[in-house]
């Protein structure tokens, strides 16, 4: 269940376990083509008006309660009622995070704080060894976020997104690398 997953804290943010009272702000900001466009192509476009709700209640709740995806609200301390984001961690073989945030607030850093909470969470609380990321090469701002933080491209390929066919990378972080990340990055 969402309540036996903690929330975590970073400088800036909140991430708060991810609940059916967050639908509505997730309905609100989440349609945008910033933000869908490199997601894997399962995600419905154009979003439907129901999408949020759908999403939270068929995937992501049944999943957190099952204990094989933890999802959060991205929160920042300033604004802590106001949604700005998602992350989400998940026990699939070769794809492990994926997140989005309102265009509003990106290039920012605050995704980067996000993930090395996340990270922190999937090695030291959940004892994985390694965590795997796909994502698309056009993503740069991504691709950037996986690069400082330490991690390897390990392959390419080609995936479907909501916006196509494309490129992806696939990145990865083992639990001994991340380790010595944090110990010159401890903030």
């Amino acid at each position: 269940m969402s309540m036996s997953i903690p929330v975590l804290t970073t400088p800036q943010l909140l991430l708060r376990p991810v609940e059916l009272a967050d639908a509505a702000a997730i309905q609100r900001i989440f349609p945008q083509w910033e933000i869908v466009q490199y997601l894997a192509a399962k995600v419905p476009w154009p979003y439907p008006e129901d999408g949020a709700v759908t999403f939270l209640q068929a995937a992501a709740l049944p999943a957190m309660e099952a204990g094989v995806e933890w999802q959060w609200s991205i929160r920042r301390k300033a604004a802590p009622d106001d949604l700005i984001g998602i992350m989400h961690l998940m026990d699939h073989e070769g794809d492990n995070r994926g997140f989005w945030i309102d265009p509003a607030w990106q290039g920012q850093g605050l995704m980067s704080e996000a993930c090395v909470a996340a990270n922190d969470f999937w090695f030291d609380v959940l004892g994985k060894q390694v965590m795997c990321v796909p994502k698309a090469a056009a993503n740069l701002a991504s691709c950037r976020i996986s690069e400082r933080q330490g991690m390897r491209m390990v392959g390419k390929g080609v995936r479907d997104y909501v916006c196509g066919r494309l490129p992806c990378q696939n990145w990865e972080i083992t639990a001994e690398e991340w380790r010595a990340w944090r110990r010159t990055n401890p903030t």
